[in-house]
C-alpha cells in the first residue's frame, strides 16, 4: 500500500479536481505563513504546524502528479 493509500483507487478525474484543491490549500497556506511573518508572529509552533501542514500537502500534491503523468520510455 502507498503512503496515499486511498488516493491510489481513484480515477484520473477525481485526482485531477482533488490536485487543484490542494495547490489552492497550499497557496492559502503560503499566504498564511507570510501574513504571520509579516506580522510578527508571536506563536512560532503555529508558524512550524502551518509549514509542516504546508509539506504534507506538497508530498501529496507530487504524489498525484506523479501517477498522472504518464511513464515515458526514453
Amino acid at each position: 500500500m502507498t503512503a496515499f493509500g486511498d488516493l491510489s483507487m481513484k480515477s484520473d478525474d477525481v485526482l485531477h479536481v482533488e490536485l487543484e484543491q490542494f495547490r489552492r490549500q497550499h497557496r492559502d497556506l503560503d499566504e498564511a505563513i507570510a501574513a504571520l511573518e509579516d506580522k510578527g508572529a508571536r506563536d512560532p509552533l503555529t508558524v512550524k504546524r502551518l509549514k509542516q501542514q504546508k509539506l504534507r500537502l506538497k508530498d501529496r500534491i507530487s504524489w498525484i502528479e506523479d501517477r498522472l503523468t504518464p511513464d515515458i520510455i526514453a
